[in-house]
């Protein structure tokens, strides 16, 4: 989730939290006060009774025209009985209908001379009332519709604007952090567009004096920084492998002069082809850093192109029997491979030259039989090229590092190499976005699999 999206959330839930708690503060104290105005006009109403019986001559004759006229309309279905002091009914608003009424409520009265029930439907205030002397039992009932409508359309209310309010916090507060946080996401786009090509590129900064201004700042200073360093390593690597290139060379041609002298012992000449074995071994290695040092994974797609595969591998196998003329291929494609296959990738030749010029290499130096057999096989997604030699396979439990660098396993005893083949294999290869599997078959085949996706 993105930064913006994150603010914007906690922004509504929090806005939500609080809004939700005043809504519900406003409810519950709108619904006391509607409690203690009902139970209000229940006591003005009981009271606006006593005083009507104390004033009525007559009250039995009174009481329907004083009633009818004095009803109060916001109570609902409102209900007066009273009773005398022998708790006899002696007056009620009910027309029609039987009269029905609580007697412990009446004899509840005697002790607490007023009672008010709210959790009775409908609720009930009665009051025991002394009038002229004589002992009156009011009791009204009534339902309460109008406020409890009101209640209830104040819930919806303010459920409704609970909803829009945090719809709307959460909208404008995605558009505000959306502009607040712009220049952050200008920055990152900035800095992801930076490669080991382009560490001159300052991200523009703008005078404002924040977080982010400050950020771009640091941002830059350490782009410049990074990029004395890296071109220091570059260029290190690159005057070190061409002024090494000279002297190997040079000391290849002497060797070839001495070796072609024929005029040494047995022992002498051994050693001298060993020693241009390993000569030609750290040619080989200074060219393939020299390269590396002009490609990274970020320009190396700009200048892609279409490469035959096989082509690349006869080239290679071919640079590699010079120096082992007795290596012998054999080279298949395989009856998996579609009907339409070009055997073409998009790369670049001359580090591909060096992939296979080191498998070859391998398979020449750890084959029992100086032979290698290479399989090709192309797919509508993939093509694939198997390289396998006959001779010691690597263990199980070496194979997970194989491709590290400096790393030679336990079949390369008594046999020269610098350990850096397969890592520089394996990092050409990943630059062309394609991987290297090693595998045994059987307990003395190696294979390594090259896999292009296209």
């Amino acid at each position: 989730m993105s930064l913006k999206r994150k603010i914007a959330l906690t922004i509504s839930i929090a806005f939500s939290l609080l809004f939700g708690i005043v809504m519900s503060v406003i409810y519950l104290s709108f619904n006391d006060f509607r409690k203690e105005e009902f139970k209000e006009r229940f006591r003005q109403r009981l009271e606006f009774t006593s005083h009507f019986i104390s004033k009525s001559k007559n009250f039995e004759s009174e009481a329907p025209i004083f009633f009818n006229e004095n009803s109060d309309n916001i109570l609902l279905n409102e209900r007066i009985l009273i009773f005398n002091s022998e708790k006899e009914l002696i007056y009620s608003t009910i027309k029609d209908g039987n009269v029905a009424w609580d007697k412990s409520l009446l004899r509840e009265l005697d002790e607490k001379k007023s009672i008010y029930t709210e959790k009775t439907v409908p609720e009930v205030y009665a009051a025991l009332r002394t009038i002229n002397g004589e002992n009156y039992y009011i009791l009204t009932s009534a339902f309460d519709t109008n406020e409890k409508s009101k209640l209830a359309y104040l819930k919806y209310l303010l459920i409704s604007a609970c909803v829009m309010s945090t719809l709307l916090i959460g909208f404008f507060s995605y558009y505000f952090m959306g502009r607040f946080l712009r220049p952050l996401e200008d920055l990152n786009k900035e800095i992801s567009e930076v490669t080991a090509h382009r560490l001159t590129t300052q991200i523009p900064v703008e005078e404002s004096g924040d977080e982010i201004n400050v950020l771009a700042k640091s941002f830059n200073t350490m782009i410049v920084r990074l990029n004395d360093v890296f071109q220091s390593q570059k260029d290190f690597t690159a005057s070190a492998s061409h002024e090494i290139r000279t002297p190997i060379t040079r000391m290849a041609f002497q060797l070839e002069n001495l070796i072609k002298l024929g005029q040494h012992s047995p022992e002498t000449l051994s050693s001298l082809k060993q020693i241009r074995q390993d000569v030609y071994q750290l040619s080989d290695l200074t060219n393939s850093l020299l390269l590396l040092t002009k490609f990274d994974k970020e320009n190396i797609q700009s200048i892609y192109e279409e490469v035959r595969i096989d082509e690349v591998i006869f080239e290679s196998f071919e640079a590699v029997e010079k120096s082992y003329p007795n290596l012998t291929m054999d080279f298949l494609i395989s009856e998996d491979t579609s009907e339409n296959a070009h055997l073409t990738i998009k790369g670049i030749q001359s580090l591909l030259d060096i992939v296979f010029i080191n498998l070859f290499k391998n398979a020449a130096v750890y084959s029992d039989h100086m032979e290698v057999d290479v399989m090709i096989t192309e797919t509508y997604t993939s093509l694939t090229v198997d390289v396998l030699s006959q001779g010691n396979t690597i263990p199980e439990e070496e194979r997970f590092k194989l491709f590290d660098a400096f790393m030679r396993g336990n079949n390369s005893q008594n046999i020269s190499g610098s350990g850096l083949g397969l890592r520089i294999v394996k990092r050409i290869l990943e630059y062309h976005g394609a991987e290297v599997v090693y595998s045994s078959p059987s307990e003395s085949i190696n294979k390594f699999s090259v896999v292009f996706n296209k």
